[in-house]
């Protein structure tokens, strides 16, 4: 039987004065940590976007790289990007058997991406994924609606919620943001 590898929340948002996406570090195989500072987090798009991933890391650097070619492609328009991807994903013969998510932030948009041909877009401009991302997720909204902390202030709280309830979530954070000022 083989161990399951565990890892990673991620959680992003956009507000009207910036956007920022977050990810700790942690992953996990069956129960143990094996890695404390991994990077699940990158700026595409010349830095005008923000994405990170949850799942296998090869196949997501594999998306990921699909993603930033979709990108260059439909001229930087993330949306219609990311239905391509999806499209893609869902129906290539080798690409469907990739498991992992995208979660992706810009100045337009927050979406997560699966290989379920699922774009995500919430209204609320938040997303997470991960094994802590519901945690994560939930500790943004309250701090988005109850604050007036900036993007990258409420990513860095979420997580370190998620980090004192998931164990499949450590304190290593990394931050990128872009800033709409």
């Amino acid at each position: 039987m083989t161990e399951k590898i565990r890892s990673t929340t991620i959680v992003g948002i956009v507000t009207p004065t910036g956007a920022a996406l977050g990810g700790d570090g942690q992953v996990t195989l069956g129960n143990t940590v094996v890695k404390h500072n991994a990077m699940k987090i990158r700026k595409i798009l010349n830095g005008n976007a923000l994405c990170g991933f949850a799942g296998a890391s090869a196949d997501a650097f594999t998306l990921m790289e699909r993603f930033e070619d979709k990108l260059e492609q439909y001229r930087g328009n993330v949306s219609r990007a990311a239905v391509e991807l999806a499209k893609e994903w869902r129906t290539d013969k080798y690409l469907r058997k990739l498991e992992a998510m995208l979660a992706v932030v810009s100045r337009e948009t927050a979406l997560i991406i699966s290989g379920s041909g699922d774009v995500i877009e919430p209204d609320d401009k938040i997303v997470a994924i991960g094994s802590g991302g519901m945690y994560a997720l939930s500790a943004a909204k309250m701090l988005k609606k109850h604050t007036k902390l900036s993007a990258d202030e409420i990513v860095k709280e979420a997580l370190a919620t998620a980090a004192d309830i998931c164990i499949y979530t450590n304190t290593h954070i990394n931050v990128e943001t872009i800033s709409f000022e």
